[in-house]
């Protein structure tokens, strides 16, 4: 089995949430993207609720928290400050305007997106408990998923006290200090546990499709930090205490010596 009978219920309710975009571009990968992990994890408990365990259950909780967190911060964020606004067609280069044909291959591709990122419980659910012990493998998924979780808040909670203290400022206390882009870093090691949980259950093309949404969002995350890279080296490029900063500080993985991601012009998150 590649994919589970009722995947098509979880492309439908994540097709019809990521269509926010339709409204504004950008919703596609911002408040669509959170929202239809939200509402995917919701259907998930719905579908299966008849042989839910306690492990899938807390795998869907934490899928529904993060979608919810990520949507909710997004959201609170577009709402509130005026220059993130302001600056959000330069981010996500939406200044451009798409057609209607592009507009739909975008928003097919991230409903594809979104669910192979959540197939691994998806494919524990619709396969079955299977052999005792690959509990342990859920369990241990969900632990990583819990800690990044509590890891990205800490993040946006640390760089918006900054910001609020000097905005003129690059951000390098708390979570910054060892890395750049601990909200990044984050997202990876949350959806590496994803990945983690489905271990003992993902057989075959089943593992083709996990890994498909793990490596695209790996590659996403390792493009936004390029982005933001190449944001702060024009802003804040010309301060001493800034290239001190970079020369010493890896900018997406801790305590992995990268410290500049800004010339793999393949990186397009």
């Amino acid at each position: 089995m590649i994919f589970p009978e009722n995947i098509w219920v979880f492309a439908v309710v994540s097709l019809a949430v990521s269509a926010l975009g339709w409204i504004k571009f950008v919703y596609f990968i911002s408040l669509g993207y959170g929202f239809s992990i939200a509402a995917m994890a919701l259907s998930m408990l719905g579908v299966y609720w008849n042989t839910v365990t306690v492990p899938t259950a807390i795998l869907c909780a934490l899928l529904l928290a993060y979608g919810c967190r990520l949507g909710g911060f997004l959201l609170h964020r577009e709402l509130k400050s005026e220059s993130y606004r302001k600056e959000l067609p330069s981010l996500t280069k939406t200044s451009v305007k798409l057609g209607p044909g592009a507009k739909l291959a975008i928003w097919l591709s991230v409903v594809v997106l979104y669910v192979c990122q959540i197939s691994p419980v998806l494919y524990r659910l619709a396969n079955g408990t299977g052999p005792e012990a690959s509990d342990g493998w859920a369990c241990l998924g969900a632990a990583i998923m819990f800690v990044a979780l509590v890891l990205e808040s800490v993040a946006d909670h640390q760089k918006s006290a900054a910001k609020k203290l000097r905005p003129d400022r690059f951000c390098d206390t708390g979570l910054y200090r060892i890395v750049r882009c601990p909200n990044y870093f984050s997202e990876i090691l949350f959806w590496t546990g994803c990945l983690v949980s489905g271990i003992g259950t993902l057989s075959g093309w089943q593992w083709a499709v996990s890994a498909a949404g793990y490596l695209c969002i790996v590659y996403i995350m390792f493009g936004g930090a390029r982005r933001l890279e190449i944001r702060q080296n024009g802003r804040y490029g010309s301060s001493p205490e800034y290239q001190d900063y970079v020369a010493h500080t890896p900018v997406i993985i801790p305590f992995v010596p990268l410290y500049s991601v800004e010339k793999y012009t393949f990186l397009k998150g």
